[in-house]
């Protein structure tokens, strides 16, 4: 999501005179676009701003804007902890920096205040000529209570389908192969008698897109009736983002989750029952406060179970206001290290055998270019979201291949074109 915003930001400027350069020593205006969902990422922000001054020195008049989630929580903290700040913009104020640039009545350099946001402007971008973003809602309901982002992108609200679908249609027209919903939780969508699973029906049948991606999922709102869509069009690719956290019942209602790893079992085995093909992958957090071994065991026996794809983990840190940032923070940070280590290994060695079972498949895959170690190879993305190199040809990016997996490691497939398309 917050690469669509940048985007569209970048977008916005170009309209408004800027050009877009490729180094920082020549820009006049320097934007960090942020994220706040862990303290690491505040920390990256923190260094880069650090590394931003060398150019402010050189060039005074060069302004320097840090927005989105970060700036929300900070707020006038920020630029008081970092002087050479110029312009502090928090989330639904992202989209007013060229009116700030240009000191038009109404605006400041800090402005963080939620409801002055306007969907309008959160325009569908495309993030290469063949693949975009259409952010479908903004904001969260859940409040689950490590997470940040409920105060810093505020409540849920969302595009009309009609939007969404022109927006669509617009894309496809323009080349676009291959589109990603975005939204804090898709499966919540909700406009007037349309929900998730009818707009994506609406975009699968109504415009020319050949290739449909979303994320992110919450498993409460997964519904049965999703699985099926999926099932009966061809153009949603089989692949399901679907954030766990944590095997262990206890800590997922101490997490504000909504729900049980059983539910969330009974969602896998559906999702598996009605499509013959899917990738799968998640979220985790070992570490939570108050998070025995014995629960950091259950996660371990949920991952083993469910067998995912690919998963993103994490140690958990505070974040300030949060309702988690109320708990004793208990697990040592040694154990922490020690749990996270202990799932990426068991969850590497799954990816590896997920991956084993993908020799001798052909994907219909995107190519997106060159492999960025070498142009002996392309680079592709499967159905699956998995990333695929083959030999490199005459092939476009953009184009859509059917590539047959010939070998795989535990992150990479390799592979053939299987035949013309």
């Amino acid at each position: 999501m917050n690469l669509a915003d940048s985007s569209t930001l970048a977008s916005t400027l170009t309209t408004r005179g800027y050009r877009r350069v490729a180094e920082e020593a020549e820009a006049d205006l320097i934007i960090l676009n942020t994220c706040s969902v862990r303290e690491k990422a505040e920390d990256r922000v923190y260094g880069r701003l650090g590394e931003i001054y060398k150019f402010k020195k050189r060039k005074p008049h060069l302004k320097v804007a840090v927005v989105g989630c970060m700036a929300q929580r900070l707020g006038p903290e920020l630029s008081q902890r970092v002087p050479h700040v110029d312009y502090v913009l928090g989330t639904d104020r992202v989209f007013e920096l060229p009116d700030v640039l240009e000191g038009l009545e109404g605006t400041s350099p800090i402005m963080t205040a939620f409801g002055h946001e306007n969907m309008d402007l959160i325009e569908p971008i495309k993030e290469t000529p063949y693949s975009g973003f259409i952010t479908i809602s903004r904001g969260c309901d859940n409040y689950c209570t490590y997470c940040i982002v409920p105060f810093v992108r505020g409540r849920e609200r969302e595009h009309s389908d009609d939007y969404i679908v022109d927006a669509a249609k617009k894309m496809a027209d323009e080349g676009v192969v291959e589109l990603t919903l975005l939204g804090q939780n898709v499966n919540s969508y909700k406009y007037n008698d349309t929900d998730f699973p009818g707009l994506l029906r609406r975009v699968a049948r109504e415009t020319g897109i050949r290739r449909i991606r979303y994320m992110t999922s919450h498993p409460k709102d997964l519904s049965k009736r999703l699985v099926e869509v999926m099932a009966e069009e061809p153009k949603l690719m089989p692949h399901i983002h679907l954030p766990l956290q944590s095997g262990a019942n206890r800590i997922l209602n101490r997490m504000g989750r909504i729900y049980t790893i059983e539910h969330y079992l009974k969602i896998i085995d559906y999702i598996r029952s009605k499509l013959e093909y899917v990738s799968i992958t998640t979220d985790l957090i070992v570490g939570f406060p108050s998070e025995t071994e014995e629960e950091f065991e259950l996660t371990l026996e949920a991952v083993r179970r469910i067998g995912y794809d690919s998963a993103f983990m994490f140690r958990y840190s505070v974040r300030p206001g949060t309702t988690a940032a109320r708990y004793a923070d208990d697990v040592p940070e040694e154990d922490k290290i020690r749990r996270l280590n202990r799932l990426i290994e068991l969850q590497q060695s799954i990816a590896y055998e997920r991956n084993q079972r993908e020799v001798g498949q052909v994907r219909e895959s995107l190519v997106e270019g060159y492999s960025r170690r070498s142009k002996e190879h392309m680079r592709a993305r499967t159905d699956g979201n998995k990333t695929i190199l083959f030999p490199a040809g005459d092939v476009a990016a953009g184009t859509v291949l059917p590539i047959r997996v010939t070998s795989a490691d535990a992150f990479t497939l390799h592979g053939e074109v299987a035949g013309v398309h």
